[in-house]
Protein backbone atom coordinates (compact mmCIF):
# COMPACT_ATOMS: atom_id res chain seq x y z
CA UNK A 1 0.00 0.00 0.00
CA UNK A 2 2.77 2.41 0.95
CA UNK A 3 4.69 1.64 -2.28
CA UNK A 4 1.57 2.34 -4.35
CA UNK A 5 1.05 5.64 -2.56
CA UNK A 6 4.69 6.63 -3.21
CA UNK A 7 4.32 5.88 -6.92
CA UNK A 8 1.14 7.98 -7.08
CA UNK A 9 2.85 10.91 -5.33
CA UNK A 10 5.85 10.79 -7.66
CA UNK A 11 3.59 10.58 -10.69
CA UNK A 12 1.77 13.69 -9.53
CA UNK A 13 5.03 15.65 -9.65
CA UNK A 14 6.02 14.47 -13.14
CA UNK A 15 4.91 16.12 -16.35
CA UNK A 16 4.25 14.15 -19.50
CA UNK A 17 7.27 14.26 -21.80
CA UNK A 18 6.84 16.27 -24.97
CA UNK A 19 7.97 14.78 -28.26
CA UNK A 20 11.13 16.90 -28.37
CA UNK A 21 11.98 16.86 -24.65
CA UNK A 22 15.64 15.91 -24.22
CA UNK A 23 15.21 14.76 -20.59
CA UNK A 24 12.31 13.59 -18.41
CA UNK A 25 9.99 16.46 -17.53
CA UNK A 26 9.23 17.66 -14.01
CA UNK A 27 7.34 20.58 -12.58
CA UNK A 28 9.74 23.29 -11.39
CA UNK A 29 8.32 23.03 -7.86
CA UNK A 30 9.15 19.32 -7.67
CA UNK A 31 12.85 20.03 -8.21
CA UNK A 32 13.09 23.10 -5.99
CA UNK A 33 12.60 25.84 -8.58
CA UNK A 34 10.06 28.64 -8.58
CA UNK A 35 7.96 28.74 -11.78
CA UNK A 36 7.22 32.43 -11.22
CA UNK A 37 10.90 33.24 -11.00
CA UNK A 38 11.79 31.03 -13.96
CA UNK A 39 9.29 33.07 -15.97
CA UNK A 40 11.62 36.05 -15.55
CA UNK A 41 13.96 34.41 -18.07
CA UNK A 42 11.40 34.51 -20.86
CA UNK A 43 10.32 38.01 -19.88
CA UNK A 44 13.93 39.20 -20.06
CA UNK A 45 14.52 37.67 -23.50
CA UNK A 46 11.23 39.01 -24.87
CA UNK A 47 12.14 42.50 -23.66
CA UNK A 48 15.55 42.27 -25.29
CA UNK A 49 13.90 41.10 -28.52
CA UNK A 50 11.45 44.01 -28.54
CA UNK A 51 14.25 46.49 -27.96
CA UNK A 52 16.30 45.06 -30.83
CA UNK A 53 19.25 43.69 -28.88
CA UNK A 54 18.82 39.95 -29.52
CA UNK A 55 16.94 37.92 -32.15
CA UNK A 56 15.81 35.27 -29.65
CA UNK A 57 17.03 32.40 -27.50
CA UNK A 58 16.39 28.82 -26.43
CA UNK A 59 16.94 27.98 -22.76
CA UNK A 60 17.13 24.54 -21.14
CA UNK A 61 17.40 24.03 -17.37
CA UNK A 62 17.65 20.65 -15.68
CA UNK A 63 17.70 20.01 -11.96
CA UNK A 64 18.01 16.68 -10.19
CA UNK A 65 18.06 14.97 -13.56
CA UNK A 66 14.72 16.41 -14.68
CA UNK A 67 13.93 19.06 -17.28
CA UNK A 68 12.28 21.94 -15.44
CA UNK A 69 12.48 24.61 -18.17
CA UNK A 70 12.83 24.25 -21.92
CA UNK A 71 11.54 27.23 -23.86
CA UNK A 72 12.16 29.19 -27.05
CA UNK A 73 11.71 32.95 -27.16
CA UNK A 74 11.80 35.56 -29.90
CA UNK A 75 12.97 34.83 -33.41
CA UNK A 76 15.32 32.38 -35.10
CA UNK A 77 16.56 34.79 -37.79
CA UNK A 78 18.26 38.14 -37.58
CA UNK A 79 15.48 39.63 -39.67
CA UNK A 80 13.07 38.65 -36.87
CA UNK A 81 10.53 37.07 -39.21
CA UNK A 82 10.56 33.41 -38.08
CA UNK A 83 9.56 32.42 -34.52
CA UNK A 84 12.32 30.68 -32.62
CA UNK A 85 11.76 26.89 -32.47
CA UNK A 86 13.06 24.87 -29.57
CA UNK A 87 15.06 22.73 -32.02
CA UNK A 88 16.91 25.65 -33.60
CA UNK A 89 20.51 24.84 -34.56
CA UNK A 90 23.21 27.21 -33.28
CA UNK A 91 26.90 27.57 -34.06
CA UNK A 92 28.31 26.90 -30.59
CA UNK A 93 31.87 28.19 -31.15
CA UNK A 94 33.99 27.39 -28.08
CA UNK A 95 31.36 25.17 -26.49
CA UNK A 96 32.79 22.75 -29.08
CA UNK A 97 35.84 22.59 -26.81
CA UNK A 98 33.95 20.79 -24.06
CA UNK A 99 32.76 18.13 -26.53
CA UNK A 100 36.38 17.72 -27.61
CA UNK A 101 37.46 17.41 -23.99
CA UNK A 102 34.95 14.63 -23.38
CA UNK A 103 36.12 12.85 -26.54
CA UNK A 104 39.71 13.15 -25.33
CA UNK A 105 38.80 11.48 -22.03
CA UNK A 106 37.12 8.63 -23.92
CA UNK A 107 40.32 8.06 -25.92
CA UNK A 108 42.39 8.26 -22.73
CA UNK A 109 40.20 5.58 -21.10
CA UNK A 110 41.35 3.16 -23.81
CA UNK A 111 45.02 3.76 -22.97
CA UNK A 112 45.73 5.44 -26.30
CA UNK A 113 47.39 8.48 -24.70
CA UNK A 114 48.23 10.15 -21.41
CA UNK A 115 47.51 13.70 -20.31
CA UNK A 116 51.25 14.12 -19.75
CA UNK A 117 52.33 12.85 -23.17
CA UNK A 118 54.37 15.40 -25.14
CA UNK A 119 52.46 16.58 -28.20
CA UNK A 120 55.57 15.78 -30.24
CA UNK A 121 54.74 12.10 -29.69
CA UNK A 122 51.91 12.61 -32.17
CA UNK A 123 53.30 15.51 -34.19
CA UNK A 124 57.12 15.44 -34.34
CA UNK A 125 57.18 19.00 -35.74
CA UNK A 126 56.41 20.20 -32.17
CA UNK A 127 59.66 18.73 -30.81
CA UNK A 128 61.72 21.91 -31.10
CA UNK A 129 59.28 24.70 -30.18
CA UNK A 130 60.60 28.14 -29.36
CA UNK A 131 59.19 30.90 -27.17
CA UNK A 132 58.97 34.64 -27.72
CA UNK A 133 61.51 36.60 -25.68
CA UNK A 134 60.48 40.04 -24.40
CA UNK A 135 57.42 40.14 -26.64
CA UNK A 136 59.51 40.19 -29.83
CA UNK A 137 58.83 37.23 -32.16
CA UNK A 138 62.17 37.87 -33.86
CA UNK A 139 63.90 37.06 -30.59
CA UNK A 140 63.15 33.59 -29.23
CA UNK A 141 64.45 31.05 -26.75
CA UNK A 142 63.98 27.27 -26.69
CA UNK A 143 60.93 25.93 -24.89
CA UNK A 144 61.98 24.85 -21.40
CA UNK A 145 59.89 21.70 -21.67
CA UNK A 146 57.62 20.07 -24.24
CA UNK A 147 54.00 21.04 -24.75
CA UNK A 148 51.99 18.24 -23.17
CA UNK A 149 48.44 17.06 -23.84
CA UNK A 150 47.35 18.58 -20.52
CA UNK A 151 48.72 21.95 -21.70
CA UNK A 152 46.48 21.80 -24.76
CA UNK A 153 43.47 20.80 -22.65
CA UNK A 154 43.88 23.56 -20.04
CA UNK A 155 45.28 26.32 -22.33
CA UNK A 156 48.80 26.40 -20.87
CA UNK A 157 50.59 25.49 -24.11
CA UNK A 158 51.70 29.00 -25.06
CA UNK A 159 49.58 28.72 -28.23
CA UNK A 160 47.45 31.82 -28.88
CA UNK A 161 44.59 33.20 -30.92
CA UNK A 162 46.23 35.78 -33.14
CA UNK A 163 43.17 38.05 -33.09
CA UNK A 164 43.05 38.23 -29.29
CA UNK A 165 46.02 40.52 -28.80
CA UNK A 166 47.95 43.36 -30.41
CA UNK A 167 51.53 42.34 -29.68
CA UNK A 168 53.88 41.61 -32.59
CA UNK A 169 53.66 37.93 -31.64
CA UNK A 170 49.86 37.96 -31.89
CA UNK A 171 50.10 39.71 -35.24
CA UNK A 172 52.48 37.04 -36.52
CA UNK A 173 50.09 34.29 -35.43
CA UNK A 174 47.20 36.07 -37.10
CA UNK A 175 49.08 36.47 -40.38
CA UNK A 176 50.03 32.79 -40.36
CA UNK A 177 46.84 31.19 -39.04
CA UNK A 178 44.08 33.78 -39.36
CA UNK A 179 42.33 31.63 -41.96
CA UNK A 180 43.07 28.31 -40.27
CA UNK A 181 39.54 26.93 -40.72
CA UNK A 182 40.22 26.70 -44.48
CA UNK A 183 43.50 24.81 -44.00
CA UNK A 184 43.93 21.05 -43.86
CA UNK A 185 44.83 19.62 -40.48
CA UNK A 186 48.31 18.75 -41.70
CA UNK A 187 48.97 22.26 -43.02
CA UNK A 188 47.62 23.73 -39.77
CA UNK A 189 50.06 21.71 -37.67
CA UNK A 190 52.99 22.44 -40.00
CA UNK A 191 52.33 26.18 -39.94
CA UNK A 192 51.85 26.32 -36.17
CA UNK A 193 55.04 24.40 -35.42
CA UNK A 194 57.04 27.18 -37.10
CA UNK A 195 55.60 29.92 -34.87
CA UNK A 196 57.04 30.99 -31.50
CA UNK A 197 54.89 30.35 -28.44
CA UNK A 198 53.80 33.36 -26.42
CA UNK A 199 54.69 31.72 -23.08
CA UNK A 200 56.77 28.84 -21.84
CA UNK A 201 54.62 25.69 -21.77
CA UNK A 202 52.89 25.08 -18.45
CA UNK A 203 53.38 28.61 -17.08
CA UNK A 204 50.43 30.73 -18.23
CA UNK A 205 46.75 30.28 -19.07
CA UNK A 206 46.41 31.80 -22.54
CA UNK A 207 43.32 31.31 -24.68
CA UNK A 208 44.11 30.07 -28.15
CA UNK A 209 44.12 27.30 -30.72
CA UNK A 210 45.18 24.60 -28.27
CA UNK A 211 41.93 22.63 -28.48
CA UNK A 212 42.12 22.57 -32.29
CA UNK A 213 45.48 20.84 -31.90
CA UNK A 214 43.90 18.56 -29.30
CA UNK A 215 41.23 17.57 -31.83
CA UNK A 216 43.95 16.59 -34.28
CA UNK A 217 45.65 14.53 -31.56
CA UNK A 218 42.35 12.66 -31.20
CA UNK A 219 42.31 12.10 -34.96
CA UNK A 220 45.86 10.73 -34.87
CA UNK A 221 45.04 8.38 -31.98
CA UNK A 222 41.77 7.06 -33.44
CA UNK A 223 42.50 7.10 -37.19
CA UNK A 224 39.18 8.91 -37.65
CA UNK A 225 38.15 12.49 -38.21
CA UNK A 226 37.32 14.37 -35.03
CA UNK A 227 33.66 14.45 -36.02
CA UNK A 228 33.60 10.68 -36.51
CA UNK A 229 35.39 10.01 -33.22
CA UNK A 230 33.14 12.44 -31.36
CA UNK A 231 29.99 10.98 -32.88
CA UNK A 232 31.02 7.41 -32.08
CA UNK A 233 32.07 8.11 -28.49
CA UNK A 234 29.84 10.98 -27.32
CA UNK A 235 27.14 12.16 -29.72
CA UNK A 236 25.48 8.92 -30.78
CA UNK A 237 25.48 7.32 -27.31
CA UNK A 238 23.75 10.48 -26.01
CA UNK A 239 21.32 10.78 -28.91
CA UNK A 240 22.76 14.17 -29.92
CA UNK A 241 21.50 13.90 -33.48
CA UNK A 242 21.74 17.62 -34.32
CA UNK A 243 25.34 18.13 -33.16
CA UNK A 244 28.25 18.02 -35.59
CA UNK A 245 30.50 20.09 -37.79
CA UNK A 246 28.21 20.68 -40.79
CA UNK A 247 24.46 21.30 -40.80
CA UNK A 248 22.85 18.86 -43.27
CA UNK A 249 21.25 20.53 -46.29
CA UNK A 250 17.77 19.46 -45.24
CA UNK A 251 18.14 21.03 -41.78
CA UNK A 252 19.57 24.43 -42.70
CA UNK A 253 16.18 26.07 -42.29
CA UNK A 254 16.66 25.58 -38.53
CA UNK A 255 19.95 27.52 -38.37
CA UNK A 256 19.78 30.54 -36.03
CA UNK A 257 21.29 33.78 -37.31
CA UNK A 258 22.26 37.05 -35.57
CA UNK A 259 20.90 40.53 -36.06
CA UNK A 260 22.33 42.13 -39.23
CA UNK A 261 24.15 44.72 -37.10
CA UNK A 262 25.73 44.43 -33.68
CA UNK A 263 23.35 46.26 -31.30
CA UNK A 264 26.28 47.80 -29.40
CA UNK A 265 28.82 48.70 -32.09
CA UNK A 266 26.47 49.05 -35.04
CA UNK A 267 28.89 47.01 -37.17
CA UNK A 268 27.59 44.37 -39.62
CA UNK A 269 27.70 40.83 -38.28
CA UNK A 270 27.19 37.40 -39.80
CA UNK A 271 27.98 33.83 -38.76
CA UNK A 272 28.18 30.92 -41.18
CA UNK A 273 30.03 28.30 -39.15
CA UNK A 274 28.48 24.93 -39.87
CA UNK A 275 27.12 26.00 -43.24
CA UNK A 276 30.47 25.66 -45.03
CA UNK A 277 32.59 22.52 -44.82
CA UNK A 278 35.82 23.42 -42.96
CA UNK A 279 39.29 22.37 -44.05
CA UNK A 280 39.43 20.23 -40.91
CA UNK A 281 37.02 19.71 -38.04
CA UNK A 282 38.30 22.19 -35.50
CA UNK A 283 37.84 20.95 -31.95
CA UNK A 284 38.14 24.50 -30.66
CA UNK A 285 35.09 26.09 -32.17
CA UNK A 286 33.50 24.75 -35.35
CA UNK A 287 30.57 22.61 -34.15
CA UNK A 288 26.84 23.30 -34.19
CA UNK A 289 24.27 22.01 -31.73
CA UNK A 290 20.84 22.54 -30.18
CA UNK A 291 19.78 23.31 -26.62
CA UNK A 292 18.19 19.85 -26.44
CA UNK A 293 21.37 18.07 -27.48
CA UNK A 294 23.66 20.08 -25.26
CA UNK A 295 21.54 19.76 -22.10
CA UNK A 296 21.80 15.98 -22.52
CA UNK A 297 25.58 16.31 -22.76
CA UNK A 298 25.67 18.57 -19.68
CA UNK A 299 23.44 16.17 -17.75
CA UNK A 300 25.74 13.28 -18.63
CA UNK A 301 28.66 15.18 -17.10
CA UNK A 302 26.56 16.06 -14.05
CA UNK A 303 25.68 12.37 -13.66
CA UNK A 304 29.35 11.41 -13.61
CA UNK A 305 29.45 10.01 -17.14
CA UNK A 306 26.10 8.27 -17.56
CA UNK A 307 22.72 9.08 -19.08
CA UNK A 308 19.65 6.91 -19.62
CA UNK A 309 21.49 3.95 -18.16
CA UNK A 310 24.36 4.23 -20.66
CA UNK A 311 27.91 4.92 -19.52
CA UNK A 312 29.68 7.34 -21.84
CA UNK A 313 32.64 8.22 -19.60
CA UNK A 314 33.90 6.81 -16.32
CA UNK A 315 33.18 8.76 -13.16
CA UNK A 316 36.90 9.31 -12.62
CA UNK A 317 37.31 10.71 -16.14
CA UNK A 318 34.57 13.27 -15.49
CA UNK A 319 36.13 14.14 -12.13
CA UNK A 320 39.52 14.70 -13.78
CA UNK A 321 37.95 16.72 -16.58
CA UNK A 322 36.06 19.01 -14.21
CA UNK A 323 38.62 19.66 -11.48
CA UNK A 324 40.90 22.70 -11.38
CA UNK A 325 44.22 21.97 -13.12
CA UNK A 326 45.72 25.45 -12.65
CA UNK A 327 48.30 25.09 -9.89
CA UNK A 328 49.38 28.26 -8.02
CA UNK A 329 52.51 28.75 -10.13
CA UNK A 330 50.47 29.00 -13.35
CA UNK A 331 49.39 32.55 -14.24
CA UNK A 332 45.58 32.57 -14.37
CA UNK A 333 44.21 34.81 -17.15
CA UNK A 334 40.73 33.26 -17.44
CA UNK A 335 39.01 36.61 -16.80
CA UNK A 336 40.77 38.15 -19.80
CA UNK A 337 38.53 35.89 -21.90
CA UNK A 338 35.47 35.52 -19.63
CA UNK A 339 35.38 38.61 -17.35
CA UNK A 340 32.49 37.27 -15.27
CA UNK A 341 34.35 34.09 -14.30
CA UNK A 342 36.27 35.63 -11.41
CA UNK A 343 37.77 33.10 -9.00
CA UNK A 344 37.62 30.30 -11.57
CA UNK A 345 40.46 27.96 -12.38
CA UNK A 346 40.48 25.64 -15.36
CA UNK A 347 40.09 21.93 -15.91
CA UNK A 348 40.09 19.97 -19.14
CA UNK A 349 38.32 22.38 -21.53
CA UNK A 350 36.10 23.87 -18.78
CA UNK A 351 36.46 26.69 -16.27
CA UNK A 352 36.02 25.46 -12.68
CA UNK A 353 34.85 27.62 -9.78
CA UNK A 354 37.06 27.77 -6.73
CA UNK A 355 36.16 28.39 -3.09
CA UNK A 356 35.21 32.00 -2.39
CA UNK A 357 33.24 34.72 -4.12
CA UNK A 358 32.81 35.39 -7.83
CA UNK A 359 31.15 37.78 -10.24
CA UNK A 360 28.52 35.08 -10.92
CA UNK A 361 26.34 33.05 -8.58
CA UNK A 362 27.03 29.37 -8.07
CA UNK A 363 28.92 26.85 -5.98
CA UNK A 364 32.53 25.73 -5.67
CA UNK A 365 33.09 22.99 -8.23
CA UNK A 366 30.64 24.34 -10.80
CA UNK A 367 32.09 24.22 -14.30
CA UNK A 368 31.32 26.19 -17.40
CA UNK A 369 32.34 27.34 -20.83
CA UNK A 370 30.75 29.54 -23.44
CA UNK A 371 30.73 30.27 -27.16
CA UNK A 372 31.78 33.48 -28.91
CA UNK A 373 28.55 33.57 -30.94
CA UNK A 374 26.34 33.88 -27.86
CA UNK A 375 25.86 30.38 -26.44
CA UNK A 376 26.68 29.37 -22.86
CA UNK A 377 26.50 26.42 -20.49
CA UNK A 378 27.26 25.55 -16.92
CA UNK A 379 26.88 22.64 -14.54
CA UNK A 380 26.65 23.03 -10.76
CA UNK A 381 27.06 19.60 -9.13
CA UNK A 382 26.25 20.85 -5.63
CA UNK A 383 22.88 22.16 -6.82
CA UNK A 384 22.37 19.22 -9.24
CA UNK A 385 21.85 21.89 -11.90
CA UNK A 386 22.63 22.02 -15.63
CA UNK A 387 21.88 25.07 -17.78
CA UNK A 388 22.18 25.75 -21.52
CA UNK A 389 21.48 29.14 -23.10
CA UNK A 390 21.50 29.28 -26.88
CA UNK A 391 21.44 32.60 -28.71
CA UNK A 392 23.05 34.09 -31.80
CA UNK A 393 24.71 37.21 -30.37
CA UNK A 394 28.32 37.28 -31.59
CA UNK A 395 29.08 40.76 -30.21
CA UNK A 396 30.21 41.67 -26.70
CA UNK A 397 26.58 41.89 -25.57
CA UNK A 398 26.83 38.12 -25.08
CA UNK A 399 28.74 38.74 -21.85
CA UNK A 400 25.79 40.73 -20.49
CA UNK A 401 23.43 37.81 -21.08
CA UNK A 402 25.78 35.39 -19.34
CA UNK A 403 25.58 37.43 -16.14
CA UNK A 404 21.84 38.03 -16.39
CA UNK A 405 20.86 34.44 -17.15
CA UNK A 406 23.09 33.23 -14.32
CA UNK A 407 21.33 35.58 -11.87
CA UNK A 408 17.86 34.62 -13.09
CA UNK A 409 18.48 30.88 -12.87
CA UNK A 410 19.96 30.95 -9.38
CA UNK A 411 17.28 33.44 -8.34
CA UNK A 412 14.70 30.76 -9.16
CA UNK A 413 16.08 28.23 -6.66
CA UNK A 414 13.36 27.94 -4.03
CA UNK A 415 14.39 25.08 -1.75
Amino acid sequence: MHKLLLVMVLAAFALPARAADPLPRATPESVGLSPERLARIGAMVETEVREGRIPGAVVAIARRGKLAYFEAHGFQDGGRSKPMPRDAIFPIASMTKVLTGATLMSVLEEGRLSLWDPVSRFFPAFAEMRVVADGNPDSTVPAARPIRVIDLARHTSGIVYGNRGTTPAHQLWQRSLGGYSRMSGGDFIAAMAKLPLLHQPGTTWEYGLSIDVLGLVIEERTDKSLGEAMAERILRPLGMQDTGFVVPEGQRGRYATPLPKDPVSGQPQDVRVGLVTPGFEGGGGQAVSTAADYIRFAQMLLNGGTLDGKRVLSRKSVEEMTRDHLSPEIANNVTLTEPQLTNFGFGITVAVRREGGSDVLGSPGMFSWNGAYGTSMWVDPKEELAVVFMASTPGLIRQHYRRVVNALVYGAIAD
